[in-house]
């Protein structure tokens, strides 16, 4: 890996941990989620700055240059990261079906008729 490689996986390492940090702070990602992008983070920064490391890693997988490896890793990573988000995904709309069929159950016990979604300029 050269030293320019290095030091530009280093600075996108660091920009996102910062961004991440900034996305958690305001409220727009949760604390679950910010730690494995921070992990990641830190992880893009470790493997940049013990080159020998990836060196003989990028060598034992059959990989020319290190900033590949690393890239193939982040890859990776990312694709779990997205399946593990699809599962977060799937479960929310598992669990909003179920809450909608339970107000839907409540309201019909109750003897209320379904509302109707309110149309623009209705006085209701």
């Amino acid at each position: 890996m050269s030293t320019a490689a290095q030091i530009l996986t280093i600075l996108i390492g660091v920009g996102g941990f910062v961004l991440v940090l900034v996305l958690v702070r305001r409220g727009y990602l949760k604390e679950r989620f910010a730690a494995i992008w921070l992990f990641i983070g830190v992880g893009m920064i470790l493997l940049a700055l013990f080159r020998p490391f990836l060196d003989k890693l990028s060598e034992a997988l059959g990989i020319q240059s290190g900033t590949t490896t690393l890239f193939v890793i982040a890859i990776l990573v990312i694709l779990g990261v997205l399946l593990q988000l699809s599962i977060a995904v799937s479960r929310g709309e598992d669990k909003m079906r179920d809450l909608a069929e339970a107000v839907a159950l409540l309201s019909a016990s109750a003897g209320d008729e379904p509302s109707s979604p309110v149309e623009p300029g209705d006085e209701r």
